[in-house]
């Protein structure tokens, strides 16, 4: 059955995140032939339409206003409901980001619609869509259909893959106007605490810390690691707790739920908290001096030692492939 699907393309720091492409190629699924249709909501953001065109989406719609240039639920909700109410879609996708967890309820609300919040994959079964979304802290997968009225669902970043990028697609990129009034939160200034450069959630790699870096100062060899080999720092509860890094950083049940190619577990037990973060990570890796310890479990590659002397070695020879490549 062909449908029409709405995409949320979202923005950061005038980029679209790579989530955004991610949504794009579930609703190409979800399509069937259809036609996805991205959005953009902002304050100038219509030049970022042709990147949603090239990873798949037939047109974009922008919805632009001063009111946008920050997220604030009311806004965004009024900027959505204005595409969804002139578009009729079959369809609706976004990314399963902290922007996303928070608007899409409100605009399944609005539209009285089911919402599939987490999806990790789109299967096909019976001519239905399967939508597959961990339940139980990652423990397990539950399976869902959606059998009747509006499919709509978030998609957890790094679990599909975009479509390749075609440099030579082309549509149609328009502009609609929404009234964005009555908004009840103000953004004055937003302040950053997360660390700079690749996005925890959406990073490919990770080195993660635990207790066992002992200090601030310890994650300075896990970053320098990370720098090499492209990717982020991530840490778990218990460091955060020590003070030893800012609770931005943290993964886990109550922090950020990561899914990379990579993750390097350095002087982390592996408290189930934290395993319900990062477990379904592609390879993970645990450096740690306690051969018992419970990461061990879910590792890929487990590394009995010294965190301040394996993870320098490993730095060191991932910088002799990189210059050697």
């Amino acid at each position: 059955m062909a449908r029409k699907v709405l995409v949320l393309g979202e923005v950061r720091d005038g980029a679209l995140r790579n989530v955004s492409f991610e949504a794009v190629a579930a609703a190409k699924k979800a399509a069937e032939g259809g036609e996805v249709v991205g959005v953009l909501i902002g304050d100038s953001i219509q030049s970022l339409g042709n990147s949603l065109i090239k990873y798949g989406a037939d047109r974009v719609v922008a919805v632009e206003d001063e009111k946008l240039k920050q997220y604030t639920s009311d806004g965004f909700t009024q900027a959505f409901m204005a595409v969804v109410e002139s578009e009729k879609p079959e369809g609706i996708f976004l990314g399963h980001t902290a922007l996303g967890k928070d608007l899409s309820p409100r605009i399944a609300s609005k539209l009285n619609s089911g919402l599939v919040s987490d999806v990790t994959d789109i299967e096909e079964s019976g001519g239905n869509l399967v939508f597959v979304r961990p339940i139980y802290s990652g423990k397990a997968f539950e399976k869902k259909i959606v059998t009747d009225g509006l499919i709509f669902a978030t998609i957890r970043p790094n679990n599909i893959t975009p479509l390749e990028k075609d440099e030579s697609r082309s549509g149609e990129v328009t502009s609609l106007s929404a009234e964005i009034k009555d908004l009840r939160t103000v953004i004055k200034e937003v302040v950053r605490k997360a660390s700079e450069g690749v996005d925890l959630s959406e990073a490919k790699v990770i080195i993660a810390g635990g207790r066992g870096v002992k200090s601030a100062d310890g994650f300075n060899p896990l970053n320098e690691l990370a720098q090499v080999l492209g990717g982020a720092v991530g840490a778990s509860r218990g460091a955060c707790d020590a003070d030893y890094c800012d609770y931005s950083l943290q993964i886990g049940q109550t922090g950020k739920v990561v899914t990379p190619d990579l993750y390097i577990a350095c002087g982390i037990s592996g408290a189930i908290q934290h395993l319900a973060g990062m477990s379904n990570s592609k390879v993970i890796v645990a450096i740690n001096k306690d051969p018992e310890a419970n990461i061990f479990k879910v590792a890929d590659y487990g590394i009995v030692g010294d965190l301040f002397e394996v993870v320098p070695m490993l730095t060191e020879e991932f910088k002799k492939l990189k210059v050697n490549a």
